[in-house]
């Protein structure tokens, strides 16, 4: 026993002097080039620890974190790579302060000493996870891609469906109640397509035939109704081209469009006259309260020929979730030819009803391929709007979504290297001012970086979901469908 006592401590000595002193270092008045950039974050007090590597070619990084009242010392050669028990303890420690970071290279026989830099730890909370489809950018075909949720302080992250459980399928549009896993809805197209409901967690899947006579398509594009009853999606033809332009590689663009609302109580969609017309309405999203509908509409264009033409405004209309009925008018809240003639996408109201995040590019609704593309933020107390230049790059910005506390929200950006998307947290103050975005942190930032896959529709979840595996292959190899009935609206 003595023995075994005297082995441990002398493998805890060796592990300790592994750790090479950092002496003479020459210091540099600049922050450290790291990846991913989290110079100066703001970050929840529960988040997965955020690893980096140097962007520097180095032989050894030497890493310091200090907290309000713990400390850690890390030494590698490439990803610093953070305990995860010492970081959670440390994040709890420090909630409401910040964390100094100081970063030493190795490079040769000589050291290099940084500026020390902050990571601001918020007392307030985020949800416990994200949902997100992982896809190759292919355009054409249905290769492997998958749903997935990851839980965000750590890095575990669990398929919820992939593809694979139903060859050639293509799994998108997947939706929460204000983020809570029980009420789920995501479309499954292809050869066994569907549209699968869940509305009382495990269990309770429905495999919806959502195309009826009076609609152009399925449904696609959901949003669930705060109260649960209500679920408002988009029918959508769509068309898909290449550009010759080396900037710019793929459209997608709708020849028709319109707006329904699914009564999941009477099975029935309601069908608006005034959400049905001749122009393109898309992205409808129901206010904090149920009493709007929200969506994007754009003037009818002949396509492919004005394709670049196709400019939406955000739109409104009244909703009485107790009758199921319309306003009589449609409300245009922010006009194209008030912005610029440029174009409005992906309305998403924060659950505060303070309010709307929108994407902003020069034309159509499909921003994900639009460089220019960038998020800006409605206040719906004063009626005024601006770019988030906090949190824009010079890239793609696209899809974002609110936590339910409505002080964080996540985006997909291609800043990285632009063609990748990659998901970006930042938060609002008080103010109505966002924060330095940070990277999703990744297990291994080398591996994310050349990654081939592309995260997409980010939603943040309250609860781990559950789904039954075995639920979904029986009723997507099933033939049976439930069918959406319809009731017109005037």
């Amino acid at each position: 026993m003595k023995y075994s006592w005297f082995i441990l401590s002398m493998y805890l000595c060796l592990v300790v002097s592994c750790n090479r002193p950092v002496t003479n270092p020459v210091y540099v008045a600049r922050y450290p080039s790291i990846y991913p950039d989290y110079v100066g974050v703001t970050i929840p007090c529960r988040i997965a620890p955020l690893n980096f590597i140097s962007t520097d070619t180095v032989d050894l990084i030497d890493v310091v974190l200090q907290g309000k009242d713990s400390r850690i010392h890390i030494q590698e050669d490439q990803v610093v790579d953070i305990p995860i028990k010492k970081w959670k303890k440390m994040l709890a420690n420090t909630a409401g302060d910040s964390i100094m970071v100081t970063v030493c290279i190795r490079k040769g026989k000589g050291w290099r000493h940084y500026l020390p830099f902050p990571i601001y730890v918020s007392r307030d909370t985020l949800d416990y996870g994200l949902v997100y489809r992982l896809i190759a950018p292919g355009y054409e075909v249905y290769s492997k891609m998958g749903i997935y949720q990851r839980e965000l302080d750590n890095f575990d992250q669990t398929p919820i469906m992939e593809n694979t459980l139903v060859r050639t399928s293509c799994l998108n549009c997947h939706a929460f109640r204000h983020n809570n896993p029980d009420c789920l809805s995501f479309h499954v197209r292809g050869a066994h397509g569907a549209t699968v409901i869940q509305q009382h967690g495990e269990g309770s899947e429905r495999f919806m035939n959502t195309k009826v006579d009076s609609t152009l398509s399925s449904c696609v594009y959901p949003y669930w109704h705060p109260g649960g009853r209500y679920i408002a999606y988009s029918n959508n033809l769509t068309n898909q081209a290449f550009h010759s332009a080396r900037n710019e590689r793929i459209e997608v663009v709708d020849k028709a469009s319109d707006v329904v609302v699914y009564d999941t109580k009477k099975n029935k969609l309601l069908l608006c006259p005034r959400l049905m017309t001749d122009a393109f309405e898309t992205f409808p999203a129901f206010s904090a309260d149920g009493k709007k509908l929200y969506f994007c509409s754009a003037e009818k264009k002949d396509i492919p020929a004005q394709y670049k033409e196709i400019k939406y405004s955000l739109c409104s209309i009244d909703f009485d979730a107790q009758n199921g009925t319309f306003g009589d008018k449609v409300d245009t809240l922010i006009s194209t030819r008030d912005i610029g003639g440029k174009s409005i996408s992906f309305d998403r109201p924060s659950f505060d009803g303070k309010y709307i995040m929108f994407t902003l590019s020069d034309y159509g609704n499909f921003s994900i391929w639009h460089r220019e593309a960038d998020l800006y933020i409605l206040d719906l107390r004063t009626g005024k709007y601006r770019p988030l230049t906090e949190v824009n790059s010079k890239e793609t910005e696209s899809f974002h979504d609110w936590s339910s506390n409505s002080h964080w929200f996540v985006f997909s950006s291609r800043r990285d290297d632009g063609l990748y998307t990659r998901l970006y947290i930042s938060s609002i103050d008080k103010d109505g001012k966002a924060t330095k975005p940070f990277m999703l942190p990744q297990k291994d930032p080398i591996s994310n970086e050349y990654s081939f896959f592309s995260y997409n529709v980010p939603e943040f979840v309250i609860a781990p979901v559950h789904v039954s595996t075995r639920n979904l292959n029986i009723g997507l190899m099933s033939k049976e469908r439930e069918q959406f009935g319809m009731k017109k609206v005037e």
